[in-house]
Parts: C-alpha cells; structure tokens; sequence
C-alpha cells in the first residue's frame, strides 16, 4: 500500500509499512519495519556469531529508508529478528 505520498508529485516516496502506529513518537506517524532474519544464510567459513547478520539487516534497513521516514517527518522503527530468538535494539 502506498500510505505516504510526496506533495510535490503525488507518488509515494516511502515503501510500505508492515505496521503504522499514528500519532506514535511526538505526533509523527512511526512506520514500523518487521524483518526475520535467517542467521545461517551466507554464512561462510568465518566464525558464526549469533545476532551478527540480524544487526547487519536492522542498520541497512535504517541507511536505506530513514532519510525518506524523516523527510516525510515520520519515525522509522526496524524491528528485526532472527529465529534463534536475537533482536537488534
């Protein structure tokens, strides 16, 4: 669902949200963006270390649509999980 348009050309410039709290961080609109994470996929011959590609997914996700969330003034909020039980703060 395209929920946020930009005012200048009526497209959206954001990507759907899987959860839209209104009103939820000082009157902004948080987008909240659920991701699992399956931590053994990629995993090379290095040492595994748990949370490490869960981490590794939350921070793109911030590099890659924050500036978009804030523009809009909007929060973006990653919530990313693994199936081991990790979540990225």
């Amino acid at each position: 669902m395209n929920f946020l348009t930009y005012p200048l050309d009526g497209r959206s410039t954001l990507r759907s949200a899987d959860i839209l709290l209104y009103g939820w961080v000082g009157g902004k609109h948080a987008c909240v963006d659920l991701a699992e994470v399956f931590p053994l996929v990629g995993l090379t011959t290095e040492n595994f270390t748990l949370g490490h590609t869960t981490l590794k997914v939350a921070s793109s996700k911030v590099a890659k649509h924050e500036r978009a969330h804030s523009d809009n003034q909007h929060v973006l909020l990653p919530f990313a999980f693994d199936t081991f039980g990790f979540l990225a703060p």
